[in-house]
């Protein structure tokens, strides 16, 4: 591929201190330097799109930011490196990587842009994780080395990781930032749930304060629960040395999954972190395969 615009020390500088910020960047920061920079990299890029769906003002302009993206993406695909996709070059030619999952990322984003999100049903819920999580996994998987693997099988279930990890990391989000979200007018918790514990008004400030809030919450713990499980098989049938980083992903979170859901969901709802103790011993596990 050839160059657009220059590849320097200071862009690979900048997309390793964006990476420090990340919740995963232990999970990242073990991996061999080659494939630690390429998920960097997949952070450094997932970060700018989110910081885009993110922003107030004009919808129509961060539409347009978006495709901009796409567009220097598809650049990137037939050999046009833009500086910003600089970082992203070596990744994908090294590890295959597909543009339809990056344009996955993007699209998932364009939800939060088109409009706010609040209360969609299971099935709107479900696409929205599809994109802004499974599809990082779909990234993932061939940065960690799962598919390199020459067995279907193998193949088949490091598709099905990033299917299931990528939905339990989102949930477990959905349920600790809660307040976050709501201060952005957004309120993910699906709308059957929240019909069920007997709720009529879907604003953010009315769902947040309802006594139902719990039992709600209760239900989307209990289906990423169900995805952490299916995950865990996956990892245990994987060779251990292309699964530490999502090991130690899925031993964070379901931590803080629990946390949660020992914490309660009623108002003032105190900030849930890791359980430290977990994630070393998932390290120890798995940091040396």
């Amino acid at each position: 591929m050839s160059l657009a615009e220059d590849t320097t020390e200071t862009g690979a500088r900048q997309v390793s201190a964006t990476a420090r910020k990340s919740s995963f960047y232990l999970a990242m920061r073990i991996l061999e330097p080659e494939r630690r920079e390429a998920m960097y990299a997949i952070y450094a890029f997932c970060r700018a799109v989110d910081d885009i769906a993110d922003e107030e003002g004009d919808r129509d302009e961060r539409r347009r930011q978006l495709d901009e993206w796409r567009r220097d993406l598809e650049e990137l695909y037939e050999g046009r490196i833009h500086q910003r996709c600089a970082q992203l070059a070596e990744p994908v030619r090294r590890f295959g990587l597909k543009l339809a999952d990056f344009e996955a990322v993007i699209d998932g984003m364009q939800m939060d842009v088109d409009q706010d999100i609040c209360a969609p049903d299971w099935a709107t819920l479900d696409l929205y994780c599809d994109r802004v999580a499974s599809a990082v996994g779909r990234l993932s998987i061939h940065a960690f080395g799962l598919t390199e693997a020459s067995s279907p099988k193998l193949l088949e279930d490091a598709r099905m990781l990033a299917h299931h990890l990528g939905r339990a990391l989102q949930l477990t989000n959905i349920l600790r930032d809660l307040d976050e979200d709501a201060e952005r007018g957004r309120l993910y918790l699906p709308r059957e749930e929240l019909v069920a514990a007997g709720m009529t008004d879907f604003s953010p400030s009315a769902v947040l304060v309802h006594p139902g809030l719990g039992a709600a919450c209760a239900e989307v713990a209990e289906r990423a629960r169900g995805h952490y499980e299916a995950s865990r098989k996956l990892i245990a049938a994987s060779p251990g040395h292309a699964v530490k980083a999502p090991a130690l992903m899925a031993a964070a979170y379901s931590s803080i999954l629990e946390r949660l859901c020992a914490r309660g969901f009623a108002p003032p709802r105190e900030k849930v972190h890791a359980s430290k103790l977990k994630v070393v011993l998932a390290l120890l596990r798995y940091a040396f395969a």
